[in-house]
């Protein structure tokens, strides 16, 4: 689907009990290749940090289920420098898109400190979006979410089914890579998210196997969920 000249897919969430999320990664296991990212069988660790504005646009966005959204963040992979990227996930009803460019560790410090006008000057779109959020907008490093990833991809129909686990938020530091970070698990008991994500169509033979229809669908957001636990634990 196209939406406004930007590609959009499919995206679906629910939560998993312990029993189902074991029974449907051995189901994905058996028909679908593991993400590329993977270090085992349990999948690689996702570290993102969140931006959003003084007033909170994206966390009320979200809340109030507002069709068109955007998120800005930063994400690493197995807590690893060496692939930084800058990424803009938007959000259309059912359907998201995602834009995403690599950083430097130099130029994700500079973020970091407010220094951003390297942005402007890299006229990249992405870029100069992301700089006006920053100093038009007031857009500052907010919140780091982070939880290891289960991903399975298939090929026809782009299908890629995630299972997000030990969700937990940084409560003491927006830098992804400070060494006294601290982290707070967010989602009670074993608790998994599934997602799933496709282009124009999903393949019979992996909808039957994942059996969408036993699950509600939910509107989860891991930073909303993080965003709640760092009021909670900041509360006087």
């Amino acid at each position: 689907m196209q939406y406004q000249g930007r590609k959009l897919r499919h995206e679906f969430k629910y939560y998993l009990n312990l029993h189902d999320y074991l029974s449907l990664r051995q189901k994905a296991a058996s028909l679908m290749a593991m993400d590329r990212h993977s270090l085992s069988a349990e999948g690689y660790g996702i570290r993102s940090l969140y931006f959003d504005g003084m007033n909170d646009h994206a966390l009320h966005d979200k809340n109030n289920g507002v069709f068109s959204r955007e998120k800005y963040r930063i994400r690493i992979y197995n807590g690893c420098g060496d692939h930084i990227s800058l990424e803009r996930k938007s959000k259309f009803g059912d359907f998201v898109c995602k834009d995403s460019v690599q950083l430097t560790y130099t130029e994700y410090a500079s973020i970091l400190r407010g220094d951003v006008e390297f942005l402007r000057e890299k006229s990249l779109p992405l870029m100069t979006d992301f700089y006006m959020a920053l100093v038009h907008r007031a857009f500052r490093p907010i919140v780091i979410v982070d939880y290891i990833r289960e991903a399975y991809v298939y090929e026809p129909g782009n299908v890629r089914i995630t299972f997000d686990k030990i969700l937990s938020a940084g409560v003491n530091t927006v830098d992804l890579f400070d060494g006294t970070l601290v982290l707070k698990e967010a989602m009670p008991g074993p608790s998994t998210i599934m997602e799933l994500k496709y282009d124009a169509f999903l393949p019979e033979h992996v909808r039957g196997l994942i059996q969408t229809g036993r699950f509600v669908r939910s509107s989860i957001s891991k930073y909303v969920i993080c965003r709640e636990l760092g009021y909670q634990y900041f509360k006087e």
